[in-house]
């Protein structure tokens, strides 16, 4: 591993562009003279759309088009957008919701698409917009998460979208019969706004009969989908494209109304059309994460080890089923139920409930934080009320290094792991030892300090097959085709270092190609922290074809027998042979005698199971009691990501998560009042974390190599948000549980952490 694209820390290669004022995003690429859309939203939560005159706003200055759900009937698109359900515990499916590109008869959030409006400029759009006559008859808006209330939908009769179980329930229940022990807790996860750096935004344009969407969003496929089911056009009509994008966190990765409705609004004007979101738009009608609550039930025998696990869970959808929203706290959530411990029987109950509120889907890590979150926390107040080390109490229950591949009981088979190594590495990094007097010295200055534990676990989701293809270009420069989708991770910099390790050629001269459906005719996007497993593997399997498919080819320029050829990475070498060719040279030869069948190379592969990241966090906070802030002022993580490719990267992508973890533990709040209208829709009320939020990171990678791929790799994209969360509430936990705190739920901020305190002290 000591070669150059293997466990090397390499400065990102597309960060020159970036920083130099070279992205190519969405905004930087719309074609010249290209109109530009807005939408216009619902104003309210719940109502029937009773008036929806849109002539006035068809003749003003600059306009060239206003859409609504009619006039895209009329035109024969299909405006259903499509949402995966899951299997109701009954055997029936999930609720179907009816969800439009544009609303017709109804309304169901603040900030649903009604209508889109064309004009030259953004300001003739927005005024245009003004002289809508859009007139709503107001129902009661649903926001409590529970069963019950007016129904939103027909088939839902009480907001109920699905009840999902898993698991032994009959096993389950025995153990807790006769458990020595039995730990109760309720935990809340906050809904979070993902505000990505750069909003949502596309253009279309219809070029030839075919239609070119430009998205920035997190792969091309499943965006195209959308599309030729919305525009009823056959596949080779529609091109997506990806350009650079500026964050995504799995918010991105879902079709949206907007980008079909701005496809027909090209068509109609015959115009490229452009259409950016501004923040609070963004913040209305962007998939929000998390939002649920949930009771946790640890069974104990005598000696402390866990016996089942019973969760029961209310998720909020918000308004519609959105892409992935059912599967998010229900089959994701389960792919980590029992963590890293040996739990021979679980149940899971999952509720999700549809609320006039945006609709919830994957936020980074999608469902398996909110998991961790539940189960770490519990585990806390386990080792309270029992009265032991929550070290000592994970430490006791850790699924044994002999005991793998182990089978959980939501049938997830962990290939490897190590916890006990990783945990007592984490320990000493985080100097644990030199907590009490720490304690003391914050203690001496009348602030409350804690020290809380998450040892988490993640499942790498989204497709296992990839593919790869590798040309090498009349230049001497290499493409590599994948079928992943960069927001910002490093994808173009660890991709090419894979290949450059893998063939000898040199960084500088690959060039990394994606996001572009005409040029890549499949790929699984980028989510679930599946991107650098799947397409190194791909590119691998590329490499092995080419390598094979060179040999007999260069047999003959080296004179040897084929069988005596090798390739050691870097060139072709045979014994009796002085000529040791590099793969450039080889194409070259190639490309001269006209074997234009040697110069582009493909494979797909498909992993035989997945990866398991895991690790340790150890969160240090220190509360000051007269003002309720919270400050996180160390911060450890041990993890074990197998084998990396570019250290450097994965501590960054580490670096990222902890970030939006500590954000929503201390200060992401998203309130919704009454009526349904969204509080925090700007960042004046809204807060995220800032750098005076964060502490410096301490990263220390401890590998298990995975044995599931052949390169022992395991994703890291989301894994510091799966252990951020329960690593600072349990900090934050064991700050003020001496001060009469028995419940502390997130988010952490300064009101909510001063009235926690003040009620406690109000019970003394």
């Amino acid at each position: 591993m000591e070669k150059f694209g293997r466990s090397q820390p390499v400065t990102r290669i597309e960060d020159q562009r970036f920083l130099t004022g070279e992205g190519r995003y969405v905004d930087d690429i719309v074609p010249e003279g290209a109109l530009v859309a807005h939408v216009l939203r619902a104003p309210m939560a719940h109502g029937w759309i009773e008036t929806l005159d849109v002539s006035a706003a068809r003749e003003a200055e600059g306009v060239h088009a206003v859409l609504t759900a009619a006039d895209l009937e009329a035109a024969g698109l299909d405006l259903r957008m499509q949402a995966v359900r899951v299997p109701n515990r009954d055997g029936t499916k999930g609720a179907a919701t009816e969800r439009l590109l544009l609303a017709r008869d109804r309304v169901r959030f603040v900030g649903e698409p009604v209508a889109m409006i064309v004009a030259e400029t953004r300001q003739q759009a927005r005024d245009a917009a003004e002289l809508v006559e859009l007139e709503i008859e107001e129902l009661p808006a649903k926001l409590d998460l529970a069963p019950g209330g007016e129904p939103l939908h027909e088939n839902a009769p009480d907001n109920r979208a699905f009840d999902w179980v898993l698991g032994d329930a009959a096993a389950t229940e025995a153990a807790f019969e006769t458990a020595a022990h039995v730990v109760r807790l309720e935990v809340g996860d906050n809904r979070v706004i993902v505000n990505s750096l750069e909003p949502r935004g596309a253009y279309a344009e219809w070029v030839d009969g075919r239609v070119h969407v430009a998205i920035n969003g997190q792969g091309v496929w499943s965006q195209k989908a959308a599309l030729v089911q919305a525009l009823r056009l056959p596949e080779d009509a529609v091109r997506v494209t990806n350009p650079d994008v500026g964050g995504g966190f799995g918010m991105k990765g879902a079709p949206y109304p907007e980008y079909p409705v701005l496809a027909h609004a090209a068509r109609v004007t015959g115009r490229p059309v452009h259409w950016m979101a501004e923040r609070t738009e963004s913040m209305l009608s962007d998939h929000a994460g998390r939002d649920l609550v949930t009771t946790a039930e640890l069974a104990f025998d005598a000696d402390l080890r866990i016996t089942a696990y019973r969760v029961h869970t209310l998720s909020n959808l918000g308004a519609y089923n959105s892409n992935f929203g059912q599967i998010i706290q229900s089959t994701l959530f389960s792919k980590v139920l029992t963590g890293v411990y040996d739990i021979p029987a679980a149940w899971l109950h999952v509720e999700g409930i549809y609320t006039n509120t945006t609709q919830v889907d994957a936020y980074r890590g999608a469902g398996r934080p909110e998991a961790i979150y539940v189960l770490e926390r519990a585990m806390d107040r386990a080792a309270r009320e029992l009265g032991v080390d929550p070290w000592e109490l994970r430490r006791r229950n850790f699924i044994p290094k002999e005991k793998f591949p182990y089978t959980t009981p939501s049938g997830e088979t962990y290939d490897v792991g190590d916890f006990h190594r990783l945990l007592d590495r984490v320990e000493r990094e985080c100097d644990r030892a030199g907590f009490p007097a720490r304690r003391e010295e914050s203690a001496a200055r009348g602030r409350l300090r804690g020290l809380g534990l998450c040892y988490y676990i993640e499942s790498i989701l989204g497709d296992p097959s990839e593919g790869a293809k590798v040309t090498f270009e009349e230049d001497g420069t290499v493409s590599l085709f994948v079928g992943t989708q960069s927001n910002g991770q490093g994808h173009e910099t660890v991709y090419a270092q894979f290949l450059s390790d893998q063939t000898g050629i040199p960084v500088e001269r690959i060039r990394v190609v994606q996001g572009d459906s005409d040029l890549i005719a499949q790929g699984g996007g980028t989510g679930g922290s599946r991107s650098v497993t799947v397409q190194n593997t791909a590119t691998l399997g590329a490499v092995e074809k080419m390598v094979a498919a060179f040999t007999p080819y260069l047999a003959g320029k080296m004179d040897v027998p084929e069988a005596e050829i090798r390739f050691d990475d870097d060139t072709f070498r045979a014994p009796g042979s002085n000529r040791t060719p590099s793969l450039l040279e080889a194409a070259e030869m190639a490309r001269a005698d006209g074997r234009s069948d040697l110069l582009t190379h493909e494979a797909r592969t498909k992993l035989p199971g997945r990866s398991f990241p895991n690790g340790a966090h150890a969160a240090e906070v220190e509360i000051d009691p007269d003002t309720g802030r919270v400050r996180v002022l160390r911060y450890t993580v041990v993890d074990d990501f197998g084998n990396l490719i570019n250290p450097l990267l994965a501590e960054g992508q580490v670096h990222g998560g902890v970030a939006q973890g500590i954000g929503q533990a201390l200060c992401e709040r998203t309130v919704f009042d009454e009526d349904g209208q969204l509080l925090t829709a700007t960042f004046m009320d809204y807060a995220m974390p800032r750098a005076d939020d964060l502490p410096m990171y301490d990263f220390t990678s401890e590998p298990v190599p995975s044995v599931n791929n052949v390169l022992g790799m395991k994703g890291c994209g989301e894994a510091g948000t799966v252990g951020a969360l329960a690593a600072v509430a349990n900090a934050v936990q064991d700050a003020v549980w001496e001060a009469g705190v028995r419940q502390a739920d997130m988010p952490f901020t300064p009101h909510r952490m001063w009235d926690m305190l003040r009620h406690a002290h109000a019970a003394e």
